[in-house]
């Protein structure tokens, strides 16, 4: 079902403005997924296997004919919340300096205040926010990363998306194979199942098949308590890993700081944390060597670049949660190499693809973000709202 709401820009918000937003638009899109994915919250029965990915795209077109595109998404649970709380605020947008994003930012969380400055409400301004900074940058001519102020024109990157607990061992060694042979550098293999052993077997048979130069890395998806973190990181230190994730409870910053500390192997987390503030925390407990901020859950760009600021300071590595069509841009500006996680789910989204070979995720060179939806998300579309008047 679509609903389509005319609201008038308020005149004074467009008063002295070079230019100002007239028109919003916001859907709500399921991805179906080609087979239910399991990681380990589904083994420990916290969660049921994952089958659609609900994303929420905006679409901004100011007086001027200047367009953005942004997204964002949620898993399992959220999408029609996100949705629903977009509409409430997207006419909040309506006048504005589509340069004044930072203002536009607050502007909207202020507007849904009551809801809070994490969580759902954050991740709906995100996807107005990377829609705003898609606008800006393909007006500028450039590249989202060039526009930002690029470090490189390719990143690391590693697929995630063969690696799940419901892949029979076999066919999870043909997937890092394949992954490989098409050009991506690094392996992520989920881990955190109930017996410990069938993690330990499942990362051996890949490391054997792959020899110790492929990288990889492993993810225990918060369910491993103290103890058992503190012994499995222990047993994992032989595999030489890139890093090992979440190995316990997302906001449980203390225990990933001792782990940090008395480890060799890299602690990866962060990609549950959906605001600055909870970014700020791990940073200052020292509970990461990878810290990994999703732009979409954090609520956007404006707050990925404070969050990567801090970062920076602190002599964090990076490596964005999902999403690689904004994180390779958002990755080739960070001053060291992060990596950027390749998944290819949201690809049939897109009429675009990203480049991969030699190991590495090519920025693209195209305006913006470089993207446009397809005509498979209109028809995944299931509900839309418009805010404005197109020009």
């Amino acid at each position: 079902m679509s609903a389509v709401s005319s609201v008038t820009a308020p005149a004074a918000a467009a008063t002295g403005a070079s230019d100002s937003i007239a028109w919003v638009r916001v859907s709500s899109c399921y991805l179906p997924l080609a087979n239910p994915i399991s990681d380990a919250k589904v083994l420990t029965g916290r969660q049921k296997p994952m089958t659609e990915i609900a994303m929420l795209f905006a679409e901004v077109e100011t007086r001027d004919g200047h367009r953005g595109l942004g997204f964002s998404y949620s898993k399992r649970a959220g999408g029609p919340g996100q949705f629903a709380h977009a509409q409430e605020i997207a006419p909040a947008l309506l006048g504005e300096d589509p340069s004044d994003i930072a203002k536009i930012w607050t502007k909207l969380c202020w507007a849904g205040a009551s809801v809070g400055r994490s969580g759902m409400g954050v991740q709906a301004i995100g996807a107005f926010d990377v829609a705003l900074y898609d606008l800006k940058a393909r007006r500028a001519g450039l590249s989202l990363s060039k526009f930002l102020g690029s470090q490189r024109d390719s990143v690391r990157c590693y697929n995630t998306s063969g690696g799940f607990l419901h892949t029979p061992i076999d066919q999870l060694v043909v997937n890092a194979q394949a992954s490989v042979a098409r050009g991506i550098g690094g392996i992520k293999l989920k881990v955190g199942q109930p017996d410990c052993a069938a993690d330990i077997a499942r990362l051996t048979a890949v490391r054997q098949q792959l020899g110790d130069a492929v990288p990889i890395m492993v993810d225990a998806n918060q369910q491993w308590d103290r103890p058992t973190a503190q012994r499995m990181c222990r047993i994992f230190e032989q595999f030489n890993l890139v890093w090992i994730e979440e190995p316990l409870d997302a906001y449980d910053f203390e225990g990933h700081a001792a782990l940090a500390a008395q480890f060799d192997t890299p602690i990866a987390t962060g990609e549950m944390l959906t605001s600055t503030t909870e970014h700020f925390e791990l940073i200052r407990h020292r509970a990461a060597d990878y810290l990994m901020p999703d732009g979409p859950r954090v609520g956007g760009i404006t707050p990925f670049l404070k969050i990567a600021a801090q970062a920076e300071h602190a002599g964090l590595m990076l490596g964005p949660h999902f999403a690689m069509e904004l994180h390779v841009h958002l990755g080739a500006i960070y001053p060291t190499e992060p990596w950027v996680e390749h998944f290819d789910w949201l690809e049939p989204l897109f009429n675009e693809r990203l480049e991969i070979r030699d190991g590495r995720m090519q920025v693209p060179t195209r305006p913006g973000l470089g993207l446009s939806l397809s005509d498979q998300a209109r028809a995944w579309t299931r509900g839309s709202a418009e805010f404005g008047q197109r020009p």
